[in-house]
């Protein structure tokens, strides 16, 4: 229908690795600096999320950059499906949510990362 549309494609997918930067980065920092809090609320150890905050971060900021873009992308899904798992099979969390937030929001996530992975985050990269 808008065919001339086509041709924003780059500036798309960079707004869409953007938005997926500014979410895993600020969590991932957030599992980093606030690391005892945060264990306790996703019921993980320390040391796990220690380890999920820098791999947060560091998928956050391959992804913004655009360096190692699928690497960062497929990180950042497997990420996601664990917290989907654990939402879904753990804390019987509903797709919407009811007490708390469902799993869709990750489960769009997943999505927007696999968008990432499959165009490689498009031309605008620094290293494919």
């Amino acid at each position: 229908m808008f065919p001339q549309f086509a041709q924003f494609t780059d500036f798309g997918l960079l707004a869409l690795r953007l938005m997926v930067a500014v979410i895993f980065i600020s969590s991932g920092w957030s599992h980093l600096t606030k690391a005892e809090e945060r264990s306790k609320s996703i019921g993980m150890s320390k040391g796990f999320t220690v380890f999920l905050g820098a791999a947060e971060l560091a998928g956050g900021l391959g992804v913004a950059f655009g360096v190692l873009t699928q690497l960062a992308a497929l990180g950042l899904i497997l990420i996601m499906l664990g917290a989907i798992q654990k939402k879904i099979f753990v804390w019987h969390t509903g797709f919407w949510g009811e007490k708390t937030y469902g799993w869709h929001y990750d489960s769009m996530l997943v999505v927007m990362n696999l968008v990432i992975l499959f165009t490689d985050g498009g031309r605008w990269v620094l290293m494919k």
